[in-house]
């Protein structure tokens, strides 16, 4: 009997096709409303390397987010619900009850909470490269300075008000005022220790307890 010498995939076509489709809606829509700089947001990074994983079956291009993401997702699924109640908890998702927003805008951002799971399935499918803890602490540290020096602070006044202002809340949680316990500089640090420390690093020994490495996971296919 003739075997095939073709690995067998682990990502279904279905999920890459309806994945691909939604991204293809989101990211000119979301271009439109809010421009170029608020796919520096970590989310939206995760969701493109989440893009170009789905199709190459890539381990890292799925650990990568996975480390940086799944806990302030989680987060984000929890405060929804709870504003959802009636209550507040964060106040971070209180945009998706803005009624000046669009609701197809809203509706899109419900990203967030499906995308930590599909995360979660995919690094379980195709396994959990080590290397996303040191490879996304780079990445959201290059970020976080860009959106520093670069983008406008919470608070600034800004012609559009839909552009994004405090981008991965390097000046405070509040995207409205800059926070005012310790001077900016001190802040940023002490923020990027606490994702560093508090958010990625748990979440990479999870992850190697959980997920099956990318080795054990490519033997599947044989």
């Amino acid at each position: 009997m003739k075997t095939s010498t073709h690995p067998a995939k682990l990502i279904p076509l279905w999920l890459k096709l309806a994945y691909t489709v939604f991204m293809a809606v989101l990211i000119p829509v979301y271009w439109y409303h809010y421009g170029p700089t608020n796919f520096l947001y970590f989310c939206d990074i995760a969701l493109l390397l989440a893009l170009v994983g789905i199709w190459r079956e890539s381990p890292l291009l799925f650990s990568l987010p996975a480390v940086g993401i799944l806990l302030p997702q989680a987060l984000w699924c929890v405060d929804y619900i709870v504003q959802l109640c009636g209550f507040r908890m964060t106040g971070m998702t209180a945009y998706m009850f803005d009624g000046t927003k669009p609701l197809f805008l809203r509706g899109l951002s419900l990203f967030h909470g499906w995308l930590p799971f599909l995360l979660l399935f995919l690094v379980l499918r195709v396994g959990y490269d080590k290397r996303a803890l040191k490879g996304w602490t780079v990445l959201a540290t290059c970020l976080c300075l860009v959106a520093y020096f670069l983008l406008p602070q919470a608070g600034a006044s800004l012609s559009d008000p839909n552009l994004p202002r405090n981008v991965n809340y390097v000046f405070g949680m509040d995207d409205a005022q800059p926070q005012t316990w310790m001077s900016p500089e001190l802040y940023l640090v002490t923020w990027l220790a606490l994702l560093i420390f508090v958010v990625f690093v748990p979440t990479h020994f999870v992850l190697k307890k959980l997920c099956p490495t990318p080795e054990q996971a490519a033997a599947k296919r044989a």
